[in-house]
């Protein structure tokens, strides 16, 4: 394969890979709008797994207002470590200061007071990582304006895709038409040569006569 031609390939496979990421953020997007609207769950969790953006500055320093969290549904959890529970639609981050009898008592690391105790059961997971500040962006994506711009990006860059391709194979039409031509040439060369190769004034393959 050629240099321009693996060149090409990689681009395609770009774009291939840019417009399923577009598709899976959308979609997503659509997912998460329905599951909170219909079933009242803030952060649905497929596989065990959620993700969520944190809203204020309650577990600062370690946690910031528009940071992206990964939340994983546990079997059991401890204290110290920082979960997420939803209280009447709202998703909470907090830290656990203590489990018994079933209830989780949980505070804000900047808050000076702990929240009510809640049933062990409302807590939805586990924050596993902390990408700092992708929130914002997926809080913008998550408005009416945000997914249309969302769904415009990938309409245009199917388009633009479409576009290329066709370039693509109409450049390499106009080449194969320019081979064929340079073919048809080479070959009627030989034949003019042949007729023009007898000496001017003379009849090629004439036999003598006698008087």
């Amino acid at each position: 394969m050629s240099k321009q031609a693996r060149r090409g390939a990689k681009k395609g496979l770009i774009r291939i890979l840019v417009l399923c990421l577009l598709g899976g953020l959308l979609g997503y997007q659509l997912y998460l709008l329905n599951a909170e609207r219909l079933v009242g769950d803030s952060m649905p969790m497929p596989f065990g797994v959620g993700v969520s953006v944190v809203l204020t500055g309650s577990m600062e320093p370690e946690i910031s207002a528009g940071d992206l969290i990964l939340v994983a549904r546990k079997d059991e959890y401890r204290p110290k470590q920082v979960v997420v529970y939803q209280d009447k639609g709202i998703l909470v981050v907090h830290r656990v200061l203590s489990v018994e009898d079933g209830m989780v008592t949980a505070k804000g690391d900047a808050n000076n007071t702990p929240d009510e105790p809640i049933p062990l059961d409302r807590i939805k997971g586990r924050v596993i990582a902390v990408v700092p500040l992708v929130g914002h962006l997926i809080r913008m994506l998550q408005t009416p304006i945000g997914m249309l711009m969302l769904l415009g990006s990938a309409i245009l860059l199917m388009e633009l895709s479409f576009r290329k391709e066709k370039a693509k194979d109409e450049d390499e039409l106009d080449r194969i038409k320019e081979e064929i031509r340079r073919l048809q040439a080479e070959s009627a060369s030989p034949s003019d040569t042949a007729e023009q190769s007898a000496p001017s004034g003379e009849k090629p393959n004439e036999e003598p006569t006698n008087d």
